[in-house]
């Protein structure tokens, strides 16, 4: 039995419907597909450009800094010079008072060997000279004065004043008598002692046999002495 005519008509609306509404069901799950696609992608752009601007940011900054550091050495650079000149002129100070103090070192040493150098020349030719000036002593001490003598004494005088004089300005000078006087072993050498002829001058000087001389501070020869002793 075949149904009727408008239940078939009912069937075919209902089916075309039912594929209507899947349509748009499939329709609409896709345009929420694509929405939602592009809210994605949208934040992905935004995420991008948000990244690039940081980058950017970046850059700036450190090209900013490039160009401070840049300015920087720059301006080093420019002070350089005059700050290596002050060093250099402050060098040139230093080695010039070093070199002034050498030289005023090495003039004050060479001045004074050249002076131990005549003074030891002078040394050697003066203390040559002193057994002469001793035989000047002894020939005056030991000569009478007479009236046939009284010409010789005063030659022999006057070469011993005027050889005395010539010595003296070469720096020799003779020490002062030491009869009497306490022994100093800085100045005298005692060759022999003999009892004092009195208590005071035990210790002391009692006769000089050789004259001391010096050549300014310098003893070149002690004074030969006796010496007293207590009895």
């Amino acid at each position: 039995m075949r149904p009727p005519f408008f239940m078939v008509l009912f069937l075919r609306s209902a089916d075309k419907l039912s594929a209507q509404l899947r349509l748009a069901s499939i329709l609409q799950s896709t345009r929420v597909n694509k929405d939602k696609r592009a809210s994605i992608m949208s934040e992905e752009q935004v995420n991008k450009n948000e990244e690039t601007h940081e980058k950017a940011t970046a850059a700036t900054a450190e090209e900013q800094e490039n160009n401070s550091s840049e300015a920087s050495k720059n301006k080093d650079s420019e002070l350089d010079p005059i700050e290596k000149l002050e060093a250099e002129v402050k060098d040139l100070k230093d080695q010039n008072l070093r070199l002034y103090a050498e030289f005023e070192n090495f003039r004050r040493r060479t001045a004074k060997e050249r002076l131990q150098l005549m003074e030891s020349a002078n040394k050697d030719t003066l203390t040559a000279l002193l057994p002469v000036m001793d035989d000047f002593d002894r020939a005056l001490k030991n000569t009478e004065e007479t009236e046939a003598n009284a010409s010789v004494l005063e030659g022999l005088r006057l070469i011993q004043h005027k050889m005395s004089e010539t010595l003296k300005g070469k720096g020799l000078s003779a020490m002062e008598s030491s009869i009497g006087k306490a022994f100093d072993v800085e100045e005298m050498e005692a060759i022999t002692q003999i009892p004092a002829p009195s208590p005071e001058l035990a210790g002391k000087v009692i006769d000089e046999v050789e004259k001391g001389y010096k050549i300014g501070e310098q003893v070149i020869r002690y004074a030969k002495v006796v010496v007293g002793k207590e009895a």
